[in-house]
């Protein structure tokens, strides 16, 4: 991975080669597993491109096409086409014809937070399967596919690429990056998605891979999350997928009485006695933040995918596709919903 910019503007410096030779000797195992990948992403989601090509999310482009009603609900006011609405009193909105060649670009959240699974999958390894579904179908026609990777003390960047081997390179590189580790000042979600959003690059696709959780979490449904507003800016440019990683104990403790309790980022120690009292307390507060941010993404305005690490993550990615595209279609089959005659 090579190092990208710091928004502290610091000189970002080459990951260390220590392990090398134990990425290189399991190579071969890592190649079977990106090729299972592909083919598990292959067999069960493409079926969901085919026909007029739109990429992952209906919609991309960068190019005007023709003006529609406006959909309360459905459709983005920044879109509105001011002149035809002016001319015929309906508000109309305009729609983007989608780029045959796109520029996607993922931010991968691979901070020690993400090395934590307690069902079939450590969320780092939910991290590489999105990202993985995301380049395998916007890959289809060409498109190049980079990424700015949260490890440790950097934000690495890799350079967008087309073609399968490009695509190859960059996975296998997520999959042999170290467990993260404790750093002072490592840079956080916000900072990712500035140096995403700072990148001036033509429009498409952005995709954001997270647990979307804050060093000092926020339960005030008031107050503006640190990475709202990035995330606001890059999507007044680019079209921008949220995929939030989650694992059931996130959301709730188990009933095993004295436990120990370590904060990946800090690395923080507490000793917990879970009484019934406390189990509560915790699932209460994991749902609002939760919701908070569920909300944050809402007036984002940008798509919001949940992957858990105890679900069939491809199963939850062909929903959700299959209600995006569904929305859409509904949106041109019925322009005129939600207008007053």
């Amino acid at each position: 991975m090579t190092p990208g910019p710091r928004k502290d503007g610091g000189r970002a410096q080459a990951s260390g080669t220590s392990g090398a030779a134990a990425r290189g000797a399991a190579l071969g195992t890592a190649e079977q597993a990106l090729r299972r990948l592909e083919l598990t992403v292959v067999r069960r989601l493409d079926g969901l491109l085919q026909g007029s090509y739109q990429g992952l999310l209906p919609g991309p482009g960068s190019e005007f096409g023709d003006s529609r009603v406006y959909v309360p609900g459905e459709d983005d006011i920044r879109r509105m086409d001011w002149a035809v609405t002016a001319r015929t009193t309906v508000p109309h909105v305009r729609d983007l014809i989608a780029d045959r060649e796109l520029e996607t670009w993922a931010l991968a959240d691979l901070s020690p937070s993400m090395d934590f699974g307690t069902a079939g999958l450590e969320k780092r390894e939910l991290v590489v399967a999105a990202i993985a579904a995301v380049g395998f179908l916007t890959g289809r026609a060409g498109n190049r596919f980079g990424a700015y990777v949260l490890h440790d003390e950097y934000i690495h960047r890799m350079p967008a690429r087309g073609g399968r081997p490009a695509l190859y390179g960059l996975l296998n590189s997520l999959m042999a990056a170290p467990r993260g580790r404790v750093v002072a000042d490592a840079p956080d979600l916000a900072e990712g998605i500035e140096v995403l959003t700072s990148a001036r690059r033509r429009r498409g696709l952005r995709v954001i891979v997270s647990d979307f959780l804050d060093a000092e979490p926020n339960l005030d449904p008031g107050l503006e999350l640190p990475w709202e507003r990035p995330i606001r800016r890059l999507a007044a440019r680019h079209q921008v997928l949220a995929v939030e990683v989650i694992d059931p104990r996130e959301l709730e403790l188990p009933a095993v009485g004295m436990i120990s309790l370590t904060d990946p980022e800090s690395g923080r120690a507490r000793r917990v006695h879970l009484t019934p009292k406390v189990r509560a307390a915790y699932a209460r507060a994991a749902a609002a933040q939760r919701e908070i941010t569920r909300m944050a993404l809402r007036r984002c305005g940008v798509a919001h995918l949940v992957l858990r690490t105890d679900r069939d993550w491809v199963f939850d990615i062909a929903q959700f596709v299959l209600r995006q595209r569904h929305t859409a279609h509904m949106a041109h089959r019925h322009p005129t919903a939600g207008v007053n005659r």
